[in-house]
């Protein structure tokens, strides 16, 4: 029997759902805040990037880059990219328009697609040096199967390699500039404190992706310390020593993710999916693992916030969109189950079907869901 999670205290979320009057996005989003008018975090971000001179923010950049810049043929600059848009568009960017010599590393998924396996090759023939970072796959399976029970997240140990990995590649090739795309936590909503910086610092790191257990957390377990090694970060002390600096390019640079799909398409010959992407309508977003659609629904079933309307909220601030089609594109699409793959999680995770929805239901709070006639369903809709 899986206990039932208290996702109220879990996550610190308040009781009472609201919504952005200008975007799609609610108050469940850990870490947003709303001011007086009921606008969230990130809208009132979006306000101030388009009042943000770019031109001085580029000079930045650029002063960024002759600092660190090597000039002896050693890589100056780490950029994390699995191939898809974004850290084409950046690593692209920093070597094409600033002369910059970027090494791209990737954290690989915990099951590749197609897709993404060919975006992942079309970015490296474009023109990259790259380093993929892979972890023993029983042990990742037990630590997905171990984090979708506790975290109410399989995705967890990808998230680990995936920001942990590029700082100790950064470590290992003495390269003192990692450059991550965006600075999610006030593109999407979340924790602004960094909002008008350039950088974190590690605290903030993990913070924002441990989810409160960070990788060692898991020896309780029985995994071993050797086994977990590869999805930890590197020594704190080592990494203030040599003053290795996280930075995003979202500071610099106008970030909009549409925007970041056509250079993509046209400099790194990405390609988008046959079909849109499970839980939303997009087709060039999270293409690379089969089990990304999980992580997603989870978000879904814990906060009531899916793929969807994350997509949404974003588009609307970057004005692609108003909020009333956002609202039909919510109610079209958020919360679909992602079927394609289903039996890929089970078997990876060693999961019967009624056990995987045992521990789904695990991580419904009453304040979001309730049951209509057999059937789970959102208390309060955006589209309601």
């Amino acid at each position: 029997m899986i206990e039932k999670k208290n996702v109220l205290k879990i996550l610190k979320l308040p009781k009472e759902v609201k919504f952005c009057r200008k975007c799609t996005i609610s108050n469940q989003r850990p870490r947003i805040s709303f001011d007086e008018e009921g606008v969230c975090s990130a809208c009132n971000f979006s306000v101030f990037k388009n009042e943000t001179n770019w031109i001085e923010r580029e000079k930045e950049l650029k002063k960024l880059c002759d600092k660190f810049r090597k000039n002896n043929g050693e890589y100056d600059v780490i950029v994390p990219c699995s191939g898809g848009k974004d850290g084409s568009y950046v690593a692209h960017q920093l070597k094409n328009e600033y002369g910059m010599n970027p090494l791209a590393v990737t954290w690989a998924p915990l099951v590749y697609t197609d897709i993404g396996k060919k975006n992942l090759k079309n970015f490296i023939d474009s023109g990259f040096n790259h380093v993929l970072g892979t972890s023993e796959p029983n042990v990742t399976k037990k630590l997905a199967k171990l984090a979708f029970v506790e975290l109410g997240d399989p995705f967890q140990p990808f998230i680990y390699g995936q920001q942990n990995f590029p700082l100790k590649i950064a470590n290992a090739y003495d390269v003192k500039l990692v450059m991550y795309g965006e600075n999610g936590e006030v593109e999407y909503g979340g924790d602004m404190k960094n909002a008008h910086k350039p950088t974190r610092t590690l605290d903030d790191h993990d913070k924002y992706y441990y989810k409160g257990v960070g990788p060692e957390g898991w020896k309780k377990y029985n995994i071993l310390q050797n086994d977990l090694y590869p999805f930890t970060g590197p020594n704190r002390e080592v990494m203030n020593r040599k003053k290795i600096e996280i930075h995003f390019f979202s500071y610099y640079k106008f970030w909009d993710p549409q925007e970041n799909f056509y250079y993509a398409q046209k400099f790194c010959n990405f390609e988008v999916n046959d079909e849109r992407s499970e839980g939303t309508y997009s087709k060039y977003a999270s293409l690379d693992d089969k089990l990304d659609g999980f992580h997603y629904y989870m978000m879904f079933i814990k906060l009531g916030i899916g793929r969807a309307t994350s997509d949404a909220a974003h588009e609307i601030r970057d004005g692609k969109i108003d909020r009333e089609e956002g609202k039909a594109l919510i109610k079209k699409y958020d919360g679909e189950f992602p079927e394609k793959y289903f039996q890929v999680f089970l078997d990876y995770c060693e999961l019967t079907e009624n056990e995987f929805f045992e521990i789904v239901d695990s991580w419904r709070s009453e304040h979001i869901w309730k049951k209509n006639n057999g059937k789970w369903e959102l208390k309060n809709p955006i589209w309601k």
